[in-house]
């Protein structure tokens, strides 16, 4: 895929940021749009299917962790990697994110070259997406299917929001190995990125609320694994 091929969508509420994220991608010569709040942001996502979303939290009519939610909440989008660009620095708000489906939280300021250098991180993600070889579980009464991104419980289906899947899916491929907290940052995440200590639990707590807590064991110190 070259880089005129990917596509991806500004999203901040100050014109001078959207310019500067604009012609510093532009110039290593992606495809960029841009929207102004997460209500336009939305419309433009659907229009166009960008590869990558940068976007603010705090814009008016619709926030950033709204918008993000509201992507996530559509399959076609689970392809689209997320990445949140905000002056707000509290863990909080870097937890909001990855809660609501973010691949990643960057505090402004930062330096058009280190920003530029993080993006072309996250795109060679696009290279990799799908190219696991096993495509289906099948572990008891779950079946997980990854070209589907759906998981079935018996006559039931979930649609979890990606970094739940894929946290799933890399569990599930192994039943009872224990895989190190370290080893789920960098298969799930990405070594390149850099999220909060707890964006793991958050994530098993959810993924036991909703396929339940008997397939997922925790062992303290190391890390988790799946359990039939």
């Amino acid at each position: 895929m070259n880089k005129s091929d990917i596509r991806i969508l500004c999203v901040d509420d100050e014109p001078d940021i959207l310019e500067i994220l604009k012609y510093n991608l532009s110039n290593q010569g992606y495809n960029v749009d841009t929207a102004k709040d997460g209500d336009l942001a939305i419309k433009k996502a659907y229009q166009n299917k960008p590869n990558l979303i940068i976007m603010d939290v705090m814009m008016p009519k619709m926030d950033g962790i709204e918008a993000c939610e509201r992507i996530r909440g559509d399959q076609k989008f689970n392809d689209t990697i997320i990445m949140f660009l905000s002056a707000r620095g509290e863990d909080f708000s870097h937890l909001a994110a990855y809660e609501a489906g973010a691949d990643d939280y960057v505090t402004k300021p930062i330096k058009p070259k280190i920003l530029v250098s993080k993006v072309n991180v996250l795109l060679k993600r696009l290279k990799k997406t799908l190219k696991n070889e096993i495509t289906e579980i099948i572990l008891g009464d779950i079946k997980i299917d990854r070209e589907k991104y759906k998981v079935y419980i018996n006559e039931n289906i979930l649609n979890l929001p990606r970094k739940e899947f894929e946290l799933l899916f890399l569990l599930a491929s192994k039943p009872d190995k224990v895989f190190k907290r370290e080893k789920i940052m960098d298969q799930v995440w990405g070594s390149e990125v850099v999220v909060g200590d707890r964006t793991i639990d958050v994530h098993i707590r959810k993924l036991r609320e909703k396929i339940g807590n008997k397939y997922f064991k925790t062992i303290k110190g190391v890390g988790y694994k799946f359990e039939i």
